[in-house]
């Protein structure tokens, strides 16, 4: 049982690693295509606000995961395994081919698909999944909204001033809301491999009768994905700064700005949202505030349709995965 339990555990924090390798565009994207900082730099700054958001924004999001989605009372090694197995396969081929996908999402789809398949759709916990559904809606759309709205003030303010001082101004104010934006993305997503690595230490006895989130788990987690983050997927972040519209470090501060203020609100409530769908929601947002053909809608109907396969297609592979190793067991 324990080499089992120590091999779910490498490979959730591979899961992790991937999910930085993706989400690396959603942290760096502006910052790189307003040449604020270089892309090597970019990452290695992303990175570190992804490990440093281990100490401060407590573990709510990690809970949902953890006994919000799929009644603890069915978890077990196999379901775990197989949950993991779905989210790495779609969020391989999709950082391969330079989508940014919701990699939250992709590990809800897995343990959702492995579990309807282990013991039904009574299984599920409709609670958490509505408020993950109601999310994948509202988190682009505030984040849309937010970055409009900033957009708006800052142009406002700095009407009357010249081009060069205000990208002057905002270069400096990028690697502030970058920071941020960071900050949110590590406390969101690591909290998600913080809940699988939980609920599979409490279902097999490691944690005795209560359920909580080791310390340790904390730090493994953020160092993972702050490791991935710092590998980098290139493809999708050339899709979500370069592709997706046009940016000025202007556009980038109000971006992330607005980003970070999503991410880090939903943390704190306990509620698990996509940093590319919250990030992707900004940049259309900020870009639509200029002209609407600013943003180039085909690029963005390919990242929406990404987001709308990825849990029905881990689900898919989590169910898969899951019939097949209780083949072999």
């Amino acid at each position: 049982m324990f080499e089992l339990t120590l091999f779910i555990i490498i490979l959730a924090l591979l899961f992790d690693f991937l999910n930085g390798m993706n989400d690396a565009a959603n942290s760096i994207a502006t910052i790189v295509a307003t040449r604020v900082l270089s892309p090597k730099l970019a990452v290695a700054w992303a990175a570190f606000f992804n490990f440093a958001a281990a100490f401060g924004f407590g573990v709510s999001v990690a809970t949902t995961i953890g006994k919000g989605i799929v009644s603890t009372e069915i978890v077990d090694q196999y379901l775990i395994l197989s949950a993991l197995i779905g989210a790495i396969i779609w969020t391989h081929l999709c950082t391969r081919y330079g989508l940014p996908i919701s990699v939250s999402h992709a590990l809800i789809g897995g343990l959702a698909g492995s579990a309807i398949i282990k013991a039904g759709i009574g299984s599920l916990v409709p609670g958490g999944l509505i408020k993950v559904a109601v999310f994948i809606v509202l988190s682009p759309v505030i984040g849309l909204v937010l970055g409009v709205f900033f957009m708006i003030i800052v142009t406002w303010i700095f009407r009357n001033s010249k081009g060069k001082k205000v990208d002057k101004i905002f270069r400096i104010g990028q690697l502030i809301s970058s920071a941020a934006f960071s900050l949110g993305h590590g406390t969101n997503d690591a909290q998600k491999t913080m809940g699988i690595i939980s609920i599979l230490l409490f279902t097999n006895g490691f944690l005795g009768e209560e359920f909580y989130v080791p310390f340790w788990v904390v730090i493994i987690s953020h160092t993972a994905i702050g490791l991935g983050t710092l590998a980098g997927g290139w493809r999708v972040i050339k899709t979500m700064g370069m592709r997706l519209t046009h940016l000025k470090p202007v556009g980038g501060f109000c971006a992330e700005t607005a980003g970070a203020f999503v991410l880090i609100g939903t943390a704190v409530a306990g509620i698990p949202v996509s940093t590319t769908h919250t990030i992707a929601g900004s940049i259309m947002g900020v870009g639509s505030v200029k002209r609407l053909t600013a943003v180039k809608w085909g690029v963005a109907g390919k990242i929406v349709w990404a987001w709308i396969l990825t849990i029905p297609a881990t689900a898919f592979c989590g169910a898969i995965a899951y019939i097949i190793i209780k083949q072999f067991i």
